[in-house]
């Protein structure tokens, strides 16, 4: 019996973590989603570097389908609510939301390319840090259907979750402990959202 309680002592605190961590993965990636002030990237790069150490078998695979399906469900009902706003004589606060996020020039932008490139600009916005919701607004100005825009962002969700899983990979390879990899992916993810703005300001000023 030594064994037995020698084995459930090693893998109870493992068991609980996950299930803590994936519904909880799963519940801030979709509010993140829904009302984008959460880091949702460093949140799975996160959760990588903890999957990584463990010792569970399909642990990866489960942050990254968690992730991944959380992030199109939050996507498709902001566009569901967003649709509705588009559709009520007097908006809605969720549309009023999407429009404050969506700067006039990054909309312009982002209309211009889903005319000339439709699906595959969708794909790319949410690699993009700060290019999913003006892409959005884009797609709900040009009133696309709930379906084409579901059938788009699939694979754009699928792209975004397994970046930052890979970033999370990596803080997790290069430190032997989790809480390292988890500071250094953090650290990385900042990096890769605030960069694209610093360029933008940089490039103003010169």
């Amino acid at each position: 019996m030594s064994w037995i309680a020698a084995a459930t002592a090693t893998t109870s605190p493992e068991s609980a973590q996950q299930a803590i961590g994936y519904p909880s993965l799963f519940l801030l990636v979709l509010f993140g989603a829904l009302v984008p002030v959460i880091p949702t990237g460093a949140l799975v790069s996160s959760a990588a570097v903890v999957a990584f150490h463990q010792t569970a078998p399909f642990a990866m695979a489960l942050v990254f389908v968690t992730a991944s399906l959380a992030a199109f469900l939050g996507d498709v009902a902001l566009y569901w609510l967003g649709r509705r706003g588009m559709g009520s004589k007097n908006g809605s606060r969720w549309l009023e939301a999407i429009r404050a996020r969506a700067p006039e020039e990054r909309l312009e932008q982002a209309q211009k390319k889903l005319a000339d490139h439709g699906v595959t600009v969708l794909v790319l916005s949410r690699m993009v840090p700060a290019g999913r919701i003006p892409v959005m607004l884009a797609c709900l100005l040009a009133e696309w259907p709930i379906r084409r825009f579901a059938r788009g962002n699939a694979p754009a969700c699928l792209a975004w979750a397994l970046t930052y899983q890979l970033i999370g990979i990596l803080g997790g390879s290069l430190f032997p402990e989790p809480w390292e990899g988890v500071v250094a992916a953090v650290v990385l993810t900042v990096v890769i959202s605030v960069a694209p703005s610093l360029w933008r300001r940089v490039r103003a000023a010169s």
